[in-house]
């Protein structure tokens, strides 16, 4: 398949457009490589692909030019905007994907109550650009991110894709339901296939470096304290990067089917008349924060201080991913334990930061 992957300088994409290459399909990735994070660590997901040779050359990266790895002709990179919709229009014409894997956007739940404009324009203007280029280049294949954080308010566990979502507590979470609601709209009136993903607390090797694992072992290292919000008294799903990925390929190899059963009645909330569909993607096993943190400890041989804070605006205390759709349709449920997963986060930051 020729595939475009959006937001593949960031930490998901990245690692899927390798997989996807791997296994043979043609990548285009997208990126406009925002610095809303370190740039370097984008940059180093795009020399691990091939794109650029060092981390300065990535500095120089033209703007809406296709470059070809290096290491793999099937893997191309467009620095590109999704709010661009002239671009973004040319570069479906030009290119003609058979699928969209939609993972760019503005991420971060804090970040949001800071910067809501960045939100509001790569989430949602950039996400109906996507939508309009899939309507009017014939691509019936769509994947996109969305997030945990839709369930806002809930307090059921685990969380269901049969749940409300109606109480989102972050701007950031009710963009990325728009995204879902945006989705269903184009599916119901144009039949493309649309599968959302609710990704949670992803992290792994290459993670944001705005998330608690990249936080907390770089205080670590440098002798710092971190601060623990919720005084400690939070679980969160936390999912390995491969589990994702592998989730998301089984999803793009799998699109949306309408459910001919389903009524605005009694009809499920993940799937609709139309072709759409909503997974979450978790590891089906939260972990108290306090456990996370030990297991970093006893990576690193160190006790790690800590800052005992209250619980931050846009947060929720606790995530837990209910997947037996997951399990049901695709035959596929994350798995990596834990500690095997910040191991692995570790041995790359001591290597990537030249730590010794």
């Amino acid at each position: 398949m020729k595939i475009l992957v959006t937001g593949t300088a960031g930490f998901i994409g990245s690692h899927l457009a390798q997989k996807l290459v791997e296994r043979g399909d043609e990548v285009i990735g997208l990126d406009c490589i925002n610095d809303y994070y370190d740039v370097n660590v984008k940059y180093g997901r795009l020399q691990r692909a091939g794109i650029i040779e060092t981390l300065e050359e990535g500095k120089d990266i033209p703007y809406n030019r296709v470059l070809t790895s290096h290491d793999n002709d099937r893997y191309k990179f467009i620095k590109l905007n999704l709010e661009d919709k002239e671009q973004m229009m040319k570069l479906f014409e030009a290119e003609q994907f058979d699928a969209v894997c939609n993972l760019a956007a503005q991420a971060g739940v804090r970040y949001s109550l800071i910067n809501p404009d960045a939100y509001i324009d790569s989430n949602i203007v950039g996400f109906i650009n996507i939508l309009e280029a899939c309507r009017h280049h014939g691509v019936k294949n769509l994947s996109y991110a969305s997030s945990s954080s839709v369930y806002g308010l809930n307090e059921k566990l685990p969380f269901s894709t049969e749940d409300s979502v109606d109480h989102p507590i972050s701007l950031y979470a009710a963009s990325k339901k728009s995204n879902e609601l945006m989705a269903h709209t184009y599916s119901h009136l144009y039949g493309i296939s649309t599968t959302g993903l609710r990704f949670f607390t992803v992290y792994g090797p290459w993670g944001r470096p705005d998330m608690a694992l990249f936080l907390f072992v770089k205080a670590a290292l440098e002798g710092e304290a971190i601060d623990v919000f919720n005084n400690g008294e939070m679980l969160r799903d936390f999912t390995y990067i491969d589990d994702i990925v592998e989730g998301v390929i089984r999803v793009i190899d799998n699109p949306a089917q309408s459910d001919p059963t389903w009524n605005g009645i009694d009809g499920k909330k993940s799937r609709s008349s139309a072709p759409y569909k909503i997974y979450n993607i978790g590891n089906n096993n939260p972990v108290k924060l306090m456990d996370f943190i030990t297991a970093i400890e006893n990576k690193l041989g160190k006790t790690i201080k800590k800052n005992m804070m209250p619980i931050q605006p846009g947060d929720v205390p606790a995530t837990f991913a209910d997947v037996n759709d997951l399990v049901e349709d695709l035959n596929y449920q994350p798995a990596t334990p834990i500690q095997e997963g910040i191991d692995n986060f570790v041995d790359w930051y001591l290597e990537f930061f030249k730590v010794k």
